[in-house]
């Protein structure tokens, strides 16, 4: 929002207010609850002025509070529940909608002109934690403004998740160099940019990179990358060299290395570590403790769930290394609150490998293969399942 947008929403809040003869008073005109498919709730408020809103949560009661400062509530004071939603009724007096749940939930949101959209899904003890720790976003409808801020899980005008890919390498960091000459920094930006062509094209997600030329980025500047955009998911590219080995293999974080050519992949990739640690409240050690606890295991549930969704695709179009899922102490993998995994799409050692790397049809397959596996993911993922399966 630039300054003089910021101006005149402040400016028609304040007459609305005031309730000058002959001006608009800020009101809520439109408030609708129905069913968004796949056991979710949409939730759509209209207003017909620069109207600020803020989004929170509380966990007892299990609610979701759409505070509305200053508005008049012209829409139907009680909504029907639908999905989660239990129900849904205007409180005057504080000038907020409160939103009861039948259970923890994860949200979405987009603010575009006059009007707000919230969905709302089935969810994690986790997310809904974290909704009730960072909100689920603040901004203002009916006028220049629109949504701004919001906890991990929420999603931009565009209503989709975002997922982050990491062309491992870059700039002065040119990576494995194979046996040919071929440069791992050019093969993962290339399957990147292929990656990204394939998500975009299905709509089921927005998509962002962190590098899209050739650049170095530290690790944990691609780290920080994901954290700050709110992914949902964070997939990182690599062909690297290890004598003897052949084929595509995932990985997920773990502190202990699953064998040891993972070991070995995790030292040669870590030139540096993520050094941020999740962003937290003021609370008291204990309960800082036991949040950090939670969001790290569903963390790491989200991304063997997909590391088995990316076997499962890749197994029908590439040859794999033989145990094919492995864990390993990556820096780049770390985000405590950011599902991630580390594509090894070959290994630039082996000159068959190198070949098909070197082939944008080759390339093309592995695309189309973790595009299937991510949509495969957002589907468990906004069902708010949390086993591995």
């Amino acid at each position: 929002m630039t300054f003089l947008s910021g101006r005149r929403d402040l400016l028609g809040l304040a007459l609305g207010l005031v309730g000058l003869p002959g001006l608009a008073i800020a009101a809520v005109t439109e408030a609708r609850l129905e069913s968004a498919g796949r056991g979710r709730a949409r939730l759509t408020v209209s207003a017909n002025t620069a109207t600020a809103w803020k989004l929170t949560a509380t966990a007892r009661p299990a609610r979701l509070i759409l505070s509305l400062p200053g508005s008049t509530w012209r829409a139907p004071a009680r909504l029907r529940g639908s999905g989660p939603v239990d129900a849904a009724r205007w409180d005057s007096a504080g000038r907020r909608l409160l939103i009861d749940l039948t259970g923890p939930v994860s949200v979405s949101r987009s603010a575009s002109g006059s009007r707000l959209v919230i969905d709302i899904a089935p969810g994690t003890q986790t997310s809904h934690a974290l909704l009730v720790r960072n909100g689920g976003g603040q901004g203002t409808i009916g006028g220049a403004g629109g949504g701004t801020g919001g906890g991990r899980g929420t999603t931009t005008a565009s209503g989709l998740p975002l997922i982050v890919l990491d062309p491992g390498h870059g700039g002065k960091d040119p990576g494995t160099i194979g046996v040919a000459g071929t440069y791992e920094k050019r093969i993962t930006l290339a399957a990147a940019q292929e990656l990204k062509k394939q998500l975009e094209a299905s709509g089921r997600c927005r998509v962002a990179m962190t590098r899209s030329r050739d650049v170095f980025v530290p690790l944990d500047g691609r780290v920080e990358f994901a954290r700050k955009r709110e992914a949902a998911l964070f997939i990182s590219l690599h062909a690297d060299s290890a004598p003897g080995a052949r084929g595509a293999s995932v990985y997920t974080l773990s502190d202990r290395a699953s064998d040891g050519l993972s070991a070995r992949l995790a030292q040669s990739q870590n030139a540096a570590d993520a050094a941020g640690g999740l962003r937290l409240p003021p609370v008291s050690p204990e309960i800082e403790r036991i949040l950090y606890s939670l969001v790290r295991q569903e963390t790491k549930i989200g991304s063997a769930r997909m590391a088995r969704f990316a076997v499962e695709g890749l197994g029908r179009s590439v040859t794999l290394l033989p145990n094919t899922h492995r864990q390993a102490s990556f820096a780049v993998l770390k985000a405590p609150e950011v599902p991630s995994i580390l594509v090894e799409m070959g290994f630039l050692s082996d000159r068959r490998d190198e070949a098909a790397l070197n082939r944008p049809a080759h390339r093309r397959q592995l695309a189309v293969a973790l595009s299937g596996a991510v949509q495969g993911w957002l589907a468990q993922h906004h069902a708010g399942l949390v086993s591995t399966g």
